[in-house]
C-alpha cells in the first residue's frame, strides 16, 4: 500500500494548493468591487452616461436586466437598418440600394437569431454570453462604414443621418457586450470559488483518511468480479481529483469566450464573424 499512501498524501497537497489558488482567485475578483467613494461614483457616472447615450436612440428607458439590455440594442440595430434601407428606397444609384439591403437583411435576419437565444435566458447563464458572441457587430459596423465611404456624396442629409444612427446604436453594442462579459467573468470566477470550496472540504476527509487509515486488509472480497480495495480506492481518487475537474471545466469555458472576444470595434480575428453574403468589390 506504499504507493497509494503516497498518492493519496500527493493529492492532499494538490487539493490544499488548489484551494489557495482559488482563495487568491477571490480575492482578485473581490478586489475590483473595493474602491473609494470617489471611484465608485465615477463608475456610477459612467454607467449612467452610457445608459443615457443609448436611451438617446432608444428614445425610452432602456432594459435594467443585462441580457434584456442587449435584446433591445440589437433590436434597434435592426430597426435602423430598416429606417437606412427605407430611407434609400428608390434611390438613383441601384448599386448603393442593394448593398443597402444585403446589408439589411443581414442585420435583421443575425438580430432574429440572436434574439431569438436570449429569449427566457437570464444573466450569469452561459447561453446569455454566447448569444452576444453570435452577434458580429464589428463586420457590420465595417460594412456600414464601407458603404458611407463609397457612397457618402450619393447621400442625402436623411439618408446620412440615417445611417449614421445605425453606426452609433452598432458602435453601442460593443462595450455593452464586453461590460457584460466582465460581469459574467466575475460571476463565474465567484461560483468557481465557491464550488471549489464546496468539493475541496469532502476531497480532503477522503483523500486524507485514505492516507491515513487505508490498510489493504481493510475490504477483503470482490464486487462485480473486482477487488473491493480496487473500488475504494478508485472512489477515493476521484474524490481527490472532483475539484480539478471542476476547475478545468471552468477554466476552459472561460478561456474560450476571452479568445474570441479579445479584439474590439472593427477588428476582425475569426473567420466565422465574416459575413460572405455581404462582400462586394
Amino acid at each position: 500500500m506504499g504507493p497509494t499512501r503516497y498518492m493519496f498524501q500527493a493529492l492532499v497537497g494538490a487539493l490544499i494548493t488548489g484551494v489557495t489558488l482559488v482563495v487568491t482567485i477571490t480575492q482578485l475578483v473581490l478586489s475590483q468591487e473595493l474602491g473609494s467613494l470617489g471611484s465608485q461614483r465615477k463608475r456610477m457616472s459612467d454607467s449612467m452616461s452610457f445608459r443615457g447615450d443609448v436611451e438617446d436612440i432608444f428614445e425610452s428607458v432602456s432594459p435594467p436586466e443585462p441580457e434584456s439590455f442587449l435584446r433591445a440594442l440589437i433590436d434597434n440595430t435592426s430597426e435602423k437598418a430598416k429606417a437606412f434601407e427605407r430611407a434609400v428606397d428608390n434611390h438613383s444609384n441601384s448599386e448603393l440600394e442593394e448593398n443597402v439591403t444585403q446589408l439589411t437583411d443581414d442585420i435583421t435576419d443575425n438580430a432574429n437569431v440572436v434574439t431569438d437565444e436570449l429569449e427566457g435566458k437570464n444573466f450569469g447563464e452561459y447561453a446569455v454570453v454566447k448569444a452576444a458572441l453570435d452577434y458580429n457587430y464589428n463586420w457590420k459596423i465595417y460594412q456600414a462604414r464601407r458603404i458611407r465611404a463609397q457612397y457618402d456624396g450619393d447621400f442625402s442629409e436623411e439618408q446620412r443621418r440615417a445611417l449614421l444612427e445605425l453606426l452609433n446604436i452598432l458602435s453601442f453594442y460593443g462595450p455593452a457586450r464586453e461590460y457584460i462579459k466582465n460581469l459574467y467573468f466575475q460571476w463565474e470566477l465567484i461560483d468557481l470559488s465557491r464550488n471549489i470550496i464546496y468539493t475541496t472540504i469532502p476531497a480532503l476527509v477522503v483523500t486524507g483518511s485514505m492516507a491515513l487509515y487505508l490498510r489493504p486488509t481493510m475490504f477483503p472480497g470482490t464486487t462485480l468480479g473486482i477487488g473491493n480495495l480496487v473500488w475504494i480506492v478508485s472512489i477515493g481518487v476521484t474524490a481527490g481529483l472532483l475539484p480539478f475537474l471542476l476547475l478545468s471545466t471552468y477554466i476552459l469555458r472561460l478561456a474560450t469566450i476571452a479568445q474570441h472576444t479579445l479584439a474590439i470595434g472593427t477588428f476582425i480575428l475569426r473567420s466565422s464573424d465574416r459575413s460572405s453574403e455581404i462582400d462586394w468589390e
